[in-house]
């Protein structure tokens, strides 16, 4: 009995956590094709190695990768502008972080349904954290619902793309609990704002990631310059 053909979706993937265990919740229902984004981030060729790892696990064919120079000339996080330290975390902070970089998933989003719309795909997977976000703006529910409608607004006329946010209502701790559960490839993903070799331990995103992992009773699989408790 043959089985049947799954459509195809487009999944956003940074190399990171949240959007390794996106992909694995989108493989279980669709196809997979997988977008990366290089924005002369601090991390470029490590994130960009994380991606292919991902890829290679998940055994997907499809892979984009695009050059968004744009982002890094114009500035503004400490992810593209070496003047701008990197803000040591502060898990209690409600503001916006240096880490920000402004409308960053407004330009991700944009790529990913022109390459979803000339594929023929049903859905753009994006992994944004809403709870666990750092304060930015654009991992808000409100703005892929806004986004989903302006995907309808301007495609051809038929085209049906979904914006699909499986984890953004998700802690770091069941987000890790859900990527043990579906045994998506933890130990390939990258983090870290910093550093290329070993993570930080000291960075927003090292912090989220490590007091999920604390939370969640499971040794996380990288290696740390530092690891400290953060629950």
């Amino acid at each position: 009995m043959s089985s049947i053909k799954k459509e195809l979706a487009v999944i956003a993937v940074s190399g990171g956590m949240d959007s390794c265990v996106t992909a694995a919740i989108a493989n279980e229902n669709y196809a997979l094709a997988f977008a990366h984004i290089n924005y002369g981030q601090r991390t470029e060729k490590r994130e960009l190695k994380a991606f292919n790892d991902v890829a290679d696990f998940f055994e997907v064919k499809e892979r984009l990768v695009i050059d968004y120079t744009h982002l890094s000339n114009i500035g503004g996080s400490s992810l593209t502008d070496k003047n701008i330290s990197v803000s040591q975390a502060d898990l209690n902070n409600k503001s916006v972080p240096t880490s920000y970089v402004p409308f960053r998933n407004a330009n991700i989003l944009s790529a990913c349904v022109s390459w979803a719309e000339v594929l023929k795909a049903k859905a753009v997977f994006i992994g944004a954290v809403y709870e666990d976000s750092s304060g930015y703006p654009d991992c808000r529910p409100e703005f892929f619902s806004a986004f989903e409608r302006m995907i309808a607004l301007g495609t051809k006329p038929g085209t049906m793309i979904k914006i699909e946010t499986p984890v953004i209502h998700l802690s770091k701790a069941e987000i890790i609990k859900k990527g043990i559960e579906l045994k998506a490839p933890l130990h390939l993903t990258w983090s870290c704002y910093q550093n290329e070799d070993i993570a930080c331990g000291i960075c927003d995103s090292c912090a989220l990631r490590l007091r999920g992992f604390q939370m969640a009773g499971v040794e996380d699989p990288i290696q740390y310059a530092v690891k400290p408790k953060y629950i």
